[in-house]
């Protein structure tokens, strides 16, 4: 496989569904080596793009290519890419390993295959037991192993993190980057940035179906502002201070005399200006926003949908 092959690049993709636009104007890259996250609130518009991504929905207009190809011109699509897409369906009655045999044919690998994936995903275990007593946790399993049936060295994972405990996402993580480390494409949907911040190295952002933010995890980390919350019994005293500093605010619901939170500044620079200034404080709070206050902002339907791109 050359370096390109494993590249998804979705060009300017759109998706109506009759007066709903559903995608819009989306564009971005996937690249090999690496977790992807695909991010964005329930409803954004994810599923939608990995549908489009394999030839299940036709896109109103653009494109969506895996290896410069869409996925119906692939040459072996199940050898290409392996899709966990929603809730997986499994015959309630079959074995686990009965289920993977089924898949076997269709993916042109050997019923040992079938062995080999449960091992891969932690599920030796209950080769033999029924899937209908599956947790969910173990469903979202038994789907990550079918999806691997092949061997493929591209995969799309709609919310593999639904339904597993602490242990099982901290197993996920690990596993996930191993696949990448191996050089295969890992894109993983979420509408939580939580589930998968310490997983992925890139993140996708979109929100009612267009592109809010693209970059590493690192760079979006760094849009975090840091926050102190200061308040003071000498509220004119706190309004002139902060005025002359010429630091920003954050807004507030009910903004309060004396109490500010302030953007972009330390609280060691405030209580310095505070105490050369001889004002009093009664609060002086540094607040990190974290990764998820950042995905919030930039998903809210206030936030205007071509803000925070980063090309």
């Amino acid at each position: 496989m050359s370096s390109t092959d494993g590249v998804i690049e979705v060009a300017h993709l759109s998706k109506s569904f009759g007066a709903v636009r559903a995608v819009d104007d989306l564009t971005f890259q996937v690249q090999p080596g690496r977790v992807t996250g695909f991010l964005g609130p329930n409803g954004a518009g994810k599923t939608t793009t990995l549908r489009m991504l394999l030839g299940l929905v036709t896109p109103t207009s653009g494109s969506a290519t895996i290896g410069g190809k869409p996925y119906r011109e692939l040459d072996k699509p199940t050898r290409t890419v392996g899709a966990a897409l929603e809730a997986a369906s499994f015959h309630p009655g079959r074995t686990a390993l009965d289920h993977l045999r089924v898949y076997a044919p269709q993916a042109g690998v050997p019923d040992s295959r079938a062995s080999e994936v449960l091992d891969l995903v932690g599920l030796s275990f209950a080769a033999d037991r029924r899937v209908g007593g599956f947790s969910l946790g173990m469903r979202q399993r038994l789907g990550l192993a079918t999806t691997l049936l092949a061997d493929p060295p591209v995969l799309l994972l709609d919310e593999p993190a639904n339904g597993l405990d602490p242990e099982g996402i901290r197993w996920l993580r690990v596993f996930l980057r191993s696949l990448a480390a191996q050089g295969r494409t890992v894109l993983v949907s979420s509408h939580v940035l939580s589930e998968v911040e310490q997983t992925v190295d890139d993140v996708i952002i979109i929100a009612r179906g267009r592109l809010v933010h693209s970059s590493t995890l690192d760079a979006l980390a760094r849009l975090a502002l840091p926050r102190v919350r200061v308040a003071s019994p000498h509220a004119d005293g706190l309004a002139a201070l902060v005025a002359q500093a010429g630091w920003e605010t954050a807004p507030a619901e009910a903004p309060t005399p004396g109490r500010v939170e302030l953007l972009g500044v330390d609280a060691a620079t405030v209580g310095a200006a505070a105490f050369a200034a001889r004002l009093e404080l009664s609060e002086l709070t540094p607040h990190d926003p974290g990764l998820e206050s950042i995905f919030l902002d930039l998903t809210s339907p206030a936030q205007d949908a071509t803000n925070g791109v980063a090309r």
